[in-house]
């Protein structure tokens, strides 16, 4: 993960302050934070599509790639905002999505980040050899 965002990120800190903190974190400010939400979004995002829990269709592309990181990380932004006692301002509901999705642009486009982030989960080959791995006009033969 520290790859991807080191623990002196600010969504590495975000995440760590909202773990922290679950049951109190948005009694720390008088409104609720969005920047901190989004940061938090963003990190668990990446950490659940690292640990592989319920990916159910690999990513090929970026923009595949790109779409269930921001998939995760709305599901973030929406637990958070279920247990937070803080009401959201008049559009911060697009304001959180859109500080997570920039986050998640960054991180894949530092370095080859999205092509780690793909290859992670792309179906290994079999280990047949190819001349036995074939199309024919009968069908497929493995």
């Amino acid at each position: 993960m520290d790859r991807f965002l080191a623990p002196n990120t600010s969504e590495a800190m975000a995440h760590s302050h909202l773990t922290e903190n679950w049951f109190t974190w948005d009694q720390d400010h008088p409104s609720f934070n969005e920047t901190l939400v989004a940061g938090c979004a963003s990190y668990q995002a990446f950490n659940r599509y690292l640990s592989d829990s319920d990916l159910l269709i690999v990513p090929r592309t970026r923009s595949e790639l790109q779409s269930v990181l921001r998939r995760y990380a709305y599901d973030s932004i929406h637990n958070a905002i279920s247990v937070s006692r803080q009401t959201l301002q008049p559009g911060g509901y697009s304001r959180i999505c859109g500080l997570a999705e920039k986050s998640i642009r960054n991180v894949l486009s530092k370095d080859d980040n999205t092509e780690v982030l793909l290859a992670l989960h792309a179906p290994k080959l079999a280990s047949q050899p190819a001349s036995e791995r074939t199309i024919s006009s009968a069908g497929i033969r493995i």
